[in-house]
């Protein structure tokens, strides 16, 4: 099997929904030789931020030496994006040989896509003898894929409305669904939760005898500097911390990742200020808020900013970032959204900032159409709506929408902002 056929083995995964359960799952990692139980784990979930935070553990652990494995989802353009090592992303070869070993245990068992690629997370990282891994939860929390695991701390970003056709349809619903990656006497570093789901988060840690550290109480984090923080901590304090990511919220997510080091700290992994300053300023996390700039066909340049948020907490970020970071002649908008997804109230946010908005559907069986999306606005906001369902032709038009002046904003769809980052910049994964 090579790199080719094991991922379009993947991919048709996608079309079982039946969860094996974590019982199942962990019998099913017996059958491997349990590679989960021979790594050290942070443990992350949360409805937005994860990944920022995740990043960040990552950036930090790496610079201070440690050889880290940071396993995420979804990915842009590549399944390789998943997998990683440091700055290096699990290559063809060991991505095709261990789906070899997984497919031939599994026989005719049935697996989803994302217990799948957990399995082949756990069993890279134990072969490459990893250090520590940072592991993002896939959904939820309580039966996510990554909740066999019993890590050194468990980290919880935020919790608002999102799947709620698999978590529930209040807060309190998706807090217990995410508090489920809560172990006893694991320590949980969590973000500035709203009431509700902070009231379901300190009644789990307490039943539990959890060590709970909360943003804004245990720990928090001030401007001082137009781009820089000063996090107060559990028990130390950081001045001049360089942020490279965009959005104020990056402060909250900068301060849970600094928080959970602290935590860390404890278990063995030492890390330096310095080398905290320099990793929070090293930390890249490509399709959300990603700023960059691209010479059109007659070589003039257009600015674009890229960002998968796809409920109403992100799209909330996205829109705080352009009004308070950006300054631009006109917005054009580039929109796809998951037929799945709250498309109306997400559009109904971002329209009113939209000089021109642009269409457009990167996947035929998920994405929500075109007349789909119009649908959602009145008969004055239709003037400004253009529609192109070939992403790389809406990308095109956008383009030519713009002046250098301008900012381009591709936004809605994490799966949108993989084909048009794809189409602007090339593979996030080379080599």
């Amino acid at each position: 099997m090579d790199f080719d056929e094991a991922w379009r083995f993947l991919d048709n995964l996608q079309f079982f929904t039946i969860k094996l359960g974590l019982d199942s799952m962990n019998l099913f990692l017996e059958r491997l030789g349990s590679p989960q139980k021979k790594i050290r784990y942070v443990h992350v979930a949360g409805s937005n931020g994860k990944g920022s935070v995740s990043a960040t553990l990552q950036s930090v652990l790496s610079c201070a030496g440690y050889r880290v494995g940071f396993y995420s989802s979804p990915h842009l353009s590549s399944v390789r994006e998943r997998f990683r090592i440091n700055h290096s992303f699990i290559d063809e070869a060991s991505f095709a040989r261990l789906s070899r070993k997984i497919i031939d245990v599994l026989q005719d068992d049935q697996i989803t896509y994302f217990e799948f690629t957990t399995t082949l997370a756990f069993l890279w990282f134990a072969e490459q003898n990893v250090d520590l891994a940072v592991m993002e939860v896939g959904m939820g929390g309580r039966l996510d894929a990554t909740n066999v695991i019993t890590p050194l701390v468990s980290v919880i970003t935020n919790i608002s409305l999102d799947h709620q056709e698999y978590l529930g349809d209040t807060i309190d619903s998706i807090a217990r669904e995410k508090a489920g990656i809560i172990k006893p006497e694991i320590p949980v570093v969590c973000g500035n939760l709203v009431v509700e789901a902070k009231a379901v988060v300190e009644e789990i840690c307490e039943c539990n005898h959890v060590p709970l550290y909360r943003f804004r109480q245990e720990f928090s984090c001030t401007p001082d500097g137009p781009i820089t923080l000063r996090y107060d901590g559990i028990s130390t304090s950081i001045s001049g911390i360089t942020l490279k990511l965009f959005g104020h919220f990056q402060y909250e997510n900068t301060a849970i990742a600094l928080a959970a080091l602290e935590v860390l700290g404890q278990k063995g992994f030492a890390v330096s200020d310095e080398t905290i300053r320099h990793g929070v300023g090293q930390v890249s996390w490509p399709g959300r808020l990603e700023f960059m700039e691209i010479q059109d066909d007659i070589g003039q340049p257009r600015q674009f900013l890229l960002d998968g948020a796809h409920n109403t907490a992100g799209i909330l970020a996205l829109i705080d970032t352009l009004q308070h970071q950006f300054s631009f002649k006109k917005l054009i908008v580039v929109w796809a959204s998951m037929a799945d997804k709250d498309f109306a109230g997400c559009l109904a946010m971002m329209v009113p900032l939209a000089d021109c908005l642009i269409f457009t559907r990167p996947d035929k069986n998920r994405s929500a159409t075109v007349e789909q999306l119009q649908a959602c606005l009145v008969e004055e906001q239709t003037k400004i709506v253009l529609a192109c369902e070939n992403v790389n032709d809406a990308v095109k038009m956008a383009m030519k929408q713009a002046s250098p002046d301008d900012l381009i904003c591709i936004a809605g769809s994490l799966y949108l902002v993989g084909y048009a980052r794809l189409f602007l910049c090339g593979e996030i994964v080379n080599g």
